[in-house]
């Protein structure tokens, strides 16, 4: 079942949000060459207490961490661990999850480790703007299946892949509501978008082909073919005219 929101429910979703985006602020100023993982889960956890929200995902169905930390060629769900440390020319994304007053709000970000290869960042540039033109299909009236389409006419168009068993989701009182938000699928199909609906938007490519498998650990998803894995994600409000991005700054 979809629920819309209440502008009260928007309002505690945003700061939720803002608080989301202040984690990503500081992920910018302390991602570099030599630190872990697990430094960089537990300055993300600070941030969200300081600013009086808990981590969604500590605890989540067993998951260990405040986030999750994806390097190279893991696609998402990655644990933050003292044992993986970053270095020159790899690169990361770190999922963010909080709540605030019973409300969450989800925004994956992926980010360069110093000096990276030019190609990987064309790479990351097209995620980043798959993520982009698929909002810009977010509008009530329109379906899930036109952002679905938007994100995946892009990627594929600069020939890169989307594994098709990881989504986006509705967000709210719980990290994952109806609908589910695929990045492939066919314009105007799909569950209605309504004035209210909350969702998170996340394109998350492959380099190479579009095939995936989960570790032992039993949550961290990583390429078949070794290549490099990228995420972006916003959480939006829908409106009549377009969405409003929750997962920002101000």
């Amino acid at each position: 079942m979809i629920k819309i929101k209440s502008p009260r429910e928007i309002e505690l979703m945003n700061e939720a949000g803002t608080i989301v985006a202040l984690v990503h602020k500081k992920m910018k100023e302390i991602i570099r060459p030599g630190i872990s993982t697990w430094e960089i889960d537990k300055i993300a956890e600070e941030v969200m207490r300081e600013n009086g929200a808990t981590p969604s995902t500590k605890g989540y169905n067993g998951f260990p961490a405040a986030t999750c930390t994806s390097v190279n060629d893991m696609l998402v769900h990655g644990i933050p661990s003292k044992k993986v440390i970053l270095k020159d020319g790899d690169i990361i994304s770190v999922d963010v999850v909080c709540c605030y007053k019973g409300y969450h709000a989800d925004s994956g970000w992926s980010y360069p480790v110093g000096n990276v290869k030019q190609e990987v960042l064309d790479f990351m540039k097209v995620t980043e703007e798959s993520l982009y033109e698929g909002l810009k299909q977010a509008k009530a009236g329109n379906h899930v299946g036109d952002i679905a389409n938007a994100i995946q006419t892009y990627v594929e168009a600069r020939g890169y892949s989307l594994p098709i068993e990881y989504t986006g989701h509705g967000i709210g009182t719980k990290i994952h509501e109806d609908p589910y938000v695929p990045n492939v699928g066919k314009p105007h199909t799909l569950e209605l978008l309504r004035k209210g609906m909350t969702i998170a938007v996340e394109p998350m490519t492959f380099m190479g082909r579009p095939h995936c498998y989960t570790l032992q650990d039993g949550w961290g998803v990583k390429s078949r073919d070794h290549s490099l894995a990228a995420h972006y994600e916003h959480t939006v409000v829908i409106e009549e005219d377009g969405c409003r991005i929750l997962t920002k700054e101000g």
